[in-house]
């Protein structure tokens, strides 16, 4: 890949880790303030808060791909050797964060029924196996 599309891919994974690791930490927020102290609720705030951190990672690992690879930058005559590391690190945690938003998604509605929660849970695994297929590249051919 070349560090023209690194840039570009990095620009919008900052832009996609940002909004989904504010959202968490809203509901990380409104959790903390709940009265509700039981055992769904606690993991609810458990999952939230990997996922608020791991987009937030994803975040900074992003940056630094993008100071890396943007002409002009701090660095000279790169290769993607140079940002191995915030790479790794970086997808890493935006998956992770994928991974625990869907739990979260999944989960939510068993707070109120059983029925929402077979709801909830249902639009969670769809959501994930959507977004997986879009994420993976499969080659058909």
């Amino acid at each position: 890949m070349t560090l023209e599309y690194w840039n570009n891919l990095a620009n919008q994974l900052i832009l996609i880790s940002s909004l989904l690791s504010g959202f968490s930490i809203t509901i990380v927020a409104n959790l903390l303030v709940s009265k509700k102290n039981d055992k769904l609720t606690n993991r609810l705030l458990k999952i939230s808060t990997i996922s608020a951190g791991s987009f937030f990672v994803s975040v900074f690992s992003m940056t630094k791909i993008l100071m890396i690879t943007t002409p002009g930058g701090y660095l000279k005559n790169v290769t993607e050797n140079d940002f191995l590391i915030p790479r790794l690190i970086g997808l890493m945690s935006f998956m992770i964060g994928l991974f625990a938003l869907t739990a979260l998604i999944s989960l939510s509605g068993w707070t109120k029924s059983k029925k929402t929660g077979i709801f909830t849970t249902t639009i969670g695994i769809i959501t994930f196996l959507l977004v997986l297929i879009t994420i993976i590249d499969v080659n058909l051919n």
